[in-house]
């Protein structure tokens, strides 16, 4: 207790080591392949979402880039925000909105993709806060995700990621797109479902799994205290996220194996 604090560089040099050799994803792997090991995933039913992480920095620190880009990112090179501007504290940070209700903040968008058996995150990763990154990191993760071949697999998801090209990558990778639709579709806003995927059997179970993810993004935000990150970059916010959802797998896989070892 009387010996001398280390430096904190020494801390920041060994945490750029451990986020630039991956250990973080290495590790969620690793506790990934012994919850399948254990026969606690299942490989057919999954669902996916994604929810808002606070950037460590403030709306006063955006201010105009130097050098702009001459064609944005926007609807036929149409210049957004983050073109034009970025944040000082943390260019990676993008000022982002949920809704239309919701006020812009500087934020990433943290993504996961649950399994239907006991709710345990089988992938996870953090992107730039953008409208279409849900669903683009939606396909990206779940292409990695081991399947059952010969079998039906389904994934279920709110109706933000009711979209042509998500649907359409899904139905490329064999899966039945459990998706909820709009209620009131309409030319801006149309549902992509074929009849016997809104039919499906199992449609209604799936919609009914999705609120396992809710509760993983409240456990990652409240006990692992990512509402807001205290880290800078991207990589770095990642880092820490996929920490804590191996973190959040450990303690639910603590509970389901108990019965066995006792």
């Amino acid at each position: 207790m009387d010996d001398a604090v280390w430096e904190v560089s020494v801390f920041t040099k060994n945490r750029e080591r451990l986020v630039g050799g991956a250990v973080a994803q290495k590790f969620f792997a690793a506790v990934v392949q012994q919850a399948r090991g254990a026969g606690l995933l299942s490989d057919e039913h999954f669902t996916v979402d994604g929810t808002l992480i606070e950037a460590w920095a403030s709306r006063r620190s955006f201010v105009e880039k130097k050098d702009p880009p001459t064609r944005g990112t926007g609807a036929r090179g149409r210049k957004l925000l983050r073109d034009t501007h970025e944040s000082t504290t943390d260019p990676e940070a993008r000022l982002f909105r949920r809704s239309r209700a919701a006020e812009s903040r500087p934020s990433y968008l943290g993504h996961v993709i649950t399994e239907n058996r006991n709710g345990l995150v089988v992938a996870a990763c953090v992107t730039q806060s953008s409208t279409k990154a849900e669903r683009e990191a939606g396909l990206q993760m779940l292409a990695g995700v081991p399947r059952a071949r010969g079998k039906k697999v389904t994934l279920g998801a709110d109706k933000g990621f009711q979209e042509e090209r998500f649907i359409a990558g899904l139905r490329a990778l064999g899966v039945v797109p459990h998706v909820a639709e709009y209620a009131v579709p309409s030319k801006h806003w149309p549902n992509w479902l074929r009849p016997e995927e809104r039919e499906d059997h199992g449609f209604e179970k799936s919609q009914r799994k999705r609120k396992r993810v809710e509760q993983v993004f409240g456990w990652i935000k409240q006990a692992a205290g990512m509402r807001q990150t205290k880290f800078r970059g991207r990589r770095r916010v990642e880092w820490m996220f996929q920490l804590a959802a191996s973190a959040l797998n450990l303690r639910r896989m603590q509970r389901l194996l108990a019965p066995a070892a006792g």
